[in-house]
């Protein structure tokens, strides 16, 4: 099996107990050392990993790298020697270090290349990882404690972001975002200041992110624009408006060109192609057909106390200002709901459901009441 390899080794210069876990599974912008380390490698290369690490660390460490990786965790020397067992170049990170690009003068014992056929015979005698004719792997800064990791977090950020221009995204403040090392972003892309993209982020191409948005482990189509606002293990589709100040919880799919305005909160809900939800409207635990219109106001009551259910939106439905829909209900295709109205039963489709009180006008009743003040307030000055 050709193809490169890498060792690293989860060790710190400094005990665990001083900064609660191991110094490569602290974060920089929201991601593990780790996790900047492995993504590090891989550009250069690597394939395969293994990561000599205790078990109590095991789980922690192995979710640095992405689920498809090639990845063998392990504290046992045995599963080791057996990662050295075919001849060829491995890399070798012996401690913990930071990938601050490869503009930086490699430091010795940092990390380092060395043969497999040394590095075996060095653990198989000795236990150490140090082989004569090691060669330097540039790229990588030795960091002793979370100053470190803290005083370098820049230079990482740096490399990311130099990474994404090189790809066509633009920045107007490249100093005023903060990206993760597994984010993904599109040509054509914008990206504005105070931005925040974080875990397996997706961007497509000719997009516009920010400002003052966070995106967390969400996938986003291609000419979406996402404004001031919050996205959070969700999908977006190509050419839809989300915000400002829009709030979209986990499990949310949302479609094509689809307006999810300001202040709306879309929560396990999928959303189709063509919907618009422009403002104050909460939309949770829901299955919405395409070319909805949303009232202002509308909210799916999916809560009773005890358990969730599901509201259910036919294509083509128009639902009213202020409408509540008490979950579980459907609501038809092409039907409409009236204003102000709580819909607790199935509207079929292409229906009109009014559930509100009949209006009733008191003739003269105001001018009394302002006449009844009137007569109190005089009063009350004959009195004083």
């Amino acid at each position: 099996m050709d193809q490169k390899r890498a060792i690293v080794l989860l060790t710190d210069p400094v005990s665990p107990e001083e900064y609660g876990k191991p110094l490569m599974l602290k974060a920089v912008l929201f991601s593990p050392v780790l996790t900047w380390v492995s993504e590090k490698l891989k550009a250069d290369g690597v394939r395969r990993f293994f990561v000599a690490c205790g078990p109590e660390y095991a789980r922690e460490a192995r979710a640095c790298f992405r689920e498809e990786d090639d990845v063998t965790v392990s504290a046992e020397r045995e599963d080791l020697l057996a990662f050295l067992a075919e001849d060829g170049p491995v890399s070798v990170i012996p401690g913990a270090v930071l990938p601050v690009g490869d503009d930086l003068q490699p430091e010795e014992n940092c990390a380092f290349t060395a043969d497999a056929r040394a590095l075996r015979e060095s653990w198989e005698d000795s236990g150490s990882s140090r082989v004569s004719g090691a060669a330097p792997l540039p790229g990588f800064a030795t960091v002793e404690n979370f100053m470190d990791v803290q005083d370098l977090s820049s230079l990482c950020r740096d490399d990311v972001v130099d990474r994404l221009m090189a790809k066509g995204v633009e920045f107007m403040d490249r100093y005023a975002v903060y990206i993760g090392p597994l984010v993904d972003i599109g040509q054509g892309t914008i990206v504005l200041p105070g931005t925040i993209l974080r875990g397996n982020t997706t961007i497509g191409t000719g997009c516009e992110i920010g400002p003052n948005t966070m995106i967390r482990d969400c996938v986003i189509g291609n000419d979406t624009t996402v404004n001031a606002s919050q996205l959070n293990e969700s999908t977006v589709g190509d050419r839809t408006n989300v915000g400002p100040f829009a709030y979209v919880r986990p499990n949310s799919h949302i479609g094509d060109d689809i307006k999810v305005g300001d202040f709306v909160e879309v929560k396990n809900s999928t959303i189709g192609n063509g919907t618009k939800i422009s403002h104050l409207t909460y939309v949770g635990d829901s299955d919405v057909g395409q070319h909805v219109n949303f009232g202002c106001g509308t909210v799916t009551t999916n809560y009773d106390g005890f358990k969730k259910y599901r509201c259910t939106i036919g294509d083509h439905a128009f639902l009213g200002c202020n409408t509540n829909l008490i979950a579980p209900v459907t609501v038809g295709e092409g039907a409409y709901t009236a204003a102000g109205s709580t819909i607790t039963q199935e509207v079929p489709k292409d229906a009109l459901a009014v559930a509100r009180s009949r209006q009733k006008n008191l003739e003269g009743w105001a001018a009394r009441r302002r006449a009844l003040h009137a007569e109190q307030e005089q009063k009350k000055k004959e009195n004083t």
